[in-house]
């Protein structure tokens, strides 16, 4: 969020990949469910907000709930993994547009589970979290008391 917010042009544009997200209400939400259902014993559940985006969905919709326009360069994927890994930063390249995606198939089958807050609605909350954050005045820890 900070580098939407300061940056003019973003160089993620074109990336295809896709990528799992949890909301923390979500996950308390299937937390709670766990804790309730009796189908959910000695089981292991994956759990996301049930909407895989890529990269660039990403920040386009973050933009949007921070109230700035996306303005994404759509510069190839490919040509962003190499100069990543020419500049010896290969590992960023893989986060940034390697897929990271979780099947919540059998959670929402076995617990009848569906994530009660949208991915939209989770990053809105996020971006008004962040913006109120920046509004806070800083503690000056250079003074002690």
């Amino acid at each position: 969020m900070k580098f939407i917010q300061m940056t003019h042009w973003l160089h993620q544009g074109n990336i295809h990949n896709q990528c799992s997200l949890v909301a923390l209400p979500n996950l308390i939400d299937l937390i709670t469910t766990c804790i309730d259902h009796p189908a959910a014993a000695n089981q292991t559940f994956l759990v996301s907000d049930g909407e895989d985006l890529s990269t660039t969905e990403l920040l386009q919709r973050l933009s949007r709930a921070l109230g700035k326009p996306a303005r994404l360069l759509p510069i190839p994927q490919s040509w962003l993994e190499t100069a990543l890994t020419l500049v010896s930063k290969r590992a960023i390249a893989q986060r940034l547009c390697g897929n990271l995606q979780v099947d919540i198939s059998k959670t929402r089958d076995l617990l009848d589970w569906t994530p009660p807050v949208s991915v939209d609605e989770a990053l809105r909350q996020t971006a008004q979290a962040y913006l109120q954050n920046l509004s806070k005045p800083k503690l000056d820890k250079s003074h002690k008391q």
